[in-house]
């Protein structure tokens, strides 16, 4: 079966066997992380339209969940940020009412979760995964390096507003990059981020292929298990 914007099923490391959706042309988004295993963003943007067909996306669902396959997730994730997509909540709801066996997982970088738009969109959803990489304004340009208009302090509002307004779970994703976000002052602004955000779970990623930038460094798992510890309970170590 030939498809365009559904991939997979992979097995994921943190979800099982997943079958990707991919909303996004390649490399658009929001921010251009250094660590990012798709690349550099050819077009950073927060613009929000229909990138790819939406009804072409749930032909190929229904497609490819004719035969109702054996699933743990169906993820919005692929090599953009999904929620640029403006037809990402038909489609959940497309899932939802239509096949409500499957969980439905989205990975995202949070840039657009301070508009009640997009969390009204997403909140379908069995789980939602967004990333935080950092709360300092400094280390959030160096290692994200956002379109115009992005900061670190809207993120985090974001996040806290997805909280309030999603009762799905919610997996907190932080990326550690030696040198850059796992010092004191910057460990400490995370455990008082996590504190206001209130994530179900944390998750500590780290390098697992080259990033778009070859100094971006995978850290040694010991520290990064200090980490963990000093960030509390409910954390968990991706490696």
């Amino acid at each position: 079966m030939k498809l365009k914007y559904i991939f997979g099923p992979v097995l994921s490391r943190r979800l099982g066997k997943s079958l990707g959706i991919d909303l996004i042309p390649f490399k658009t988004c929001s921010l251009d992380c250094v660590y990012c295993e798709c690349g550099k963003t050819d077009k950073l943007t927060l613009e929000r339209k229909e990138y790819v067909p939406t009804e072409e996306v749930i032909n190929e669902l229904k497609k490819y969940l004719y035969n109702r396959p054996k699933l743990d997730y169906i993820t919005f994730s692929g090599s953009g940020e999904p929620t640029l997509h403006k037809g990402i909540g038909e489609i959940i709801s497309f899932l939802k009412d239509n096949y409500p066996e499957y969980k439905v997982a989205l990975l995202t970088n949070s840039t657009l979760l301070y508009r009640n738009q997009v969390i009204s969109e997403i909140k379908g959803c069995d789980l939602i995964v967004p990333s935080l990489d950092a709360v300092s304004e400094e280390i959030f340009q160096k290692i994200n390096r956002p379109v115009s208009g992005l900061n670190a302090e809207l993120i985090v509002k974001g996040l806290i507003n997805l909280r309030k307004n999603y009762n799905g779970k919610m997996w907190l994703e932080i990326f550690i990059i030696p040198d850059l976000n796992d010092n004191k002052k910057e460990l400490m602004l995370f455990k008082e981020a996590i504190n206001r955000i209130k994530p179900d779970k944390i998750q500590l990623n780290v390098l697992d292929r080259p990033g778009t930038e070859n100094w971006v460094k995978r850290i040694p798992e010991e520290r990064l298990m200090e980490i963990a510890e000093y960030l509390g309970d409910n954390v968990e170590v991706i490696t």
